[in-house]
């Protein structure tokens, strides 16, 4: 039980084997998790949930099955990670882990139309098992990259998000001073003027509020562009960050490559050097 309680950790952990590779169980499984989630989708679908409602529910209940028995050997197989602790404190990390817990959602979810008889109920319920895209977390070494290089320009994004408020709110101001009193539907106080400044510092510009007086326009002339330039300042800093961590992936990659091979050249050579002297002893 312990040789298969260790084979099952390799095989459904990430990371746990030799190779940062997917397994082939891990494999089955995001097929599995699109699958759920194409489930979940085609079910708020009214024309194709009347056709087909048993095939429907049977799926989800399938889906619900398989990922409570994932749950569940994840759950069995944890004690076998390695670190310092119990068995019973490893699995009560797990338990209480993001994923984890999310997991549990998912299988809950998925099971409830064993439990939920409202079809209103049910449909909101539903839409909770879009949680299983979550679930590709786990098998996504990027998003762990994409999550250091954020961290890593936080406090750029803090500074860029900052001039971002300050140019929202000069804008605001500035549209409510030029246009309040001649649209005052769209301009007449700072909060609505703030709608139009966010629409247009993002370059959405719906054209519900449109100034009319050439200061009006001079403002939402400034506004617009300088959004345009806030808007390039966080995806130059991310693309940037997220260069870098690239970079930094290859480096350890190759560094470990190179420890590797000079292990291996290492053990020829004390093999060699045994050889040889028994060799000299034996003459």
């Amino acid at each position: 039980m312990a040789s298969l309680r260790a084979t099952a950790y390799r095989k459904l952990f990430v990371g746990a084997g030799n190779s940062n590779r997917l397994s082939f169980v891990n494999l089955t499984l995001i097929v599995l998790i699109l699958g759920a989630v194409a489930v979940s989708v085609i079910g708020t679908e009214p024309t194709i949930t009347r056709e087909h409602h048993r095939l429907i529910v049977g799926a989800e209940m399938g889906f619900g099955i398989l990922f409570l028995i994932e749950y569940l050997v994840r759950l069995w197989s944890v004690a076998d990670a390695p670190g310092k602790g119990s068995a019973t404190a490893k699995r009560l990390r797990f338990v209480f882990s993001p994923l984890a817990i999310i997991d549990l959602i998912v299988v809950l979810t998925s099971l409830a139309p064993l439990v939920i008889g409202d079809a209103a109920m049910l449909r909101l319920v539903r839409l909770l098992r879009i949680l299983a895209l979550t679930k590709f977390t786990r098998f996504s070494h990027a998003i762990e990259e994409i999550s250091a290089a954020v961290w890593s320009r936080r406090y750029e994004l803090v500074v860029t998000i900052s001039l971002g408020w300050v140019l929202l709110l000069v804008g605001a101001v500035a549209m409510y001073w030029a246009e309040g009193t001649v649209q005052p539907e769209q301009f007449g106080s700072i909060p609505r003027s703030l709608w139009w400044a966010v629409v247009t510092l993002t370059t959405v510009g719906y054209g519900d509020a449109i100034p009319v007086t050439p200061l009006g326009k001079i403002t939402a002339a400034i506004v617009a562009l300088g959004g345009v330039a806030l808007v390039a300042m966080p995806a130059g800093i991310m693309a940037a960050a997220f260069s870098d961590a690239m970079q930094k992936k290859r480096e350890l990659e190759l560094a470990r490559r190179i420890e590797l091979e000079v292990e291996e050249k290492v053990e020829e050579e004390i093999d060699r050097l045994m050889d040889a002297e028994e060799n000299r002893r034996d003459t």
